[in-house]
């Protein structure tokens, strides 16, 4: 009688546990993918006397960045000249990134931190993204203006991100100007630089660019993360 007891007691107890909240139960999912969101960048370049000098007095103008709703997210020093800054920074709004872009207190700032050449300022809508960790910190921004974008997006996906990985190229990021959707900007991150100067000289790469639309001369900017 008292094993019949001790049965029934254990199958209550597992009953009991096996009816709790199965909310409590449910295994946490670390691996779920967030869906990207597109984005908008204010993207700023200029040349500086010294990095070192220019870096906090960049931090300490974080306020005024905010308060016209530009958040800091990316700065990369140029490889050949380390002087030369890349900073991207994502932008509430297209406007009054525009004002701020505009406003005599950030070129005092900028005098202040010893910049030494006129800034550029580009304003971009990030279509991708890919923002997982990686050990690689070597940048290459190209943007080129191409003739249909639509047509250029074909031409891009269809050489395809193994075709540029096999080269040294991992991707990272694809935008469109603002004021110009058939501006486009991508940035990749270089993970062997022999292999992607190689393939940035191919005749390979030069009629894919073609087939793309694309017009003129691209930009190329070489330059390594630093946050």
């Amino acid at each position: 009688m008292k094993k019949i007891k001790t049965i029934l007691f254990a199958g209550i107890l597992l009953l009991s546990f096996s009816c709790s909240n199965p909310e409590e139960n449910k295994a946490v999912d670390d691996t779920a993918v967030i869906p990207f969101q597109p984005f908008k960048v204010l993207l700023i370049q200029h040349p500086v006397e010294n990095f070192d000098k220019w870096k906090p007095v960049y931090d300490a103008h974080d306020s005024v960045r905010l308060a016209y709703g530009i958040h800091a997210f990316q700065i990369g020093r140029g490889m050949e000249d380390s002087n030369l800054v890349t900073v991207i920074e994502k932008m509430d709004d297209i406007q009054m990134a525009k004002e701020f872009s505009a406003l005599p207190d950030l070129k005092d700032a900028m005098h202040k931190a010893g910049v030494s050449g006129p800034p550029t300022f580009h304003f971009l809508d990030v279509i991708r993204n890919d923002n997982s960790k990686i050990e690689y910190t070597d940048r290459l921004m190209i943007s080129h203006r191409v003739k249909n974008f639509d047509e250029f997006l074909k031409v891009y996906d269809k050489e395809g991100t193994e075709t540029r990985k096999a080269n040294g190229f991992l991707d990272r990021g694809l935008a469109r100007d603002v004021d110009d959707a058939n501006i486009v900007y991508i940035v990749f991150a270089i993970t062997d630089m022999e292999k992607a100067k190689m393939r940035m000289n191919s005749e390979e790469l030069k009629k894919i660019m073609i087939e793309a639309g694309v017009e003129g001369i691209p930009t190329f900017n070489f330059y390594r993360l630093v946050k």
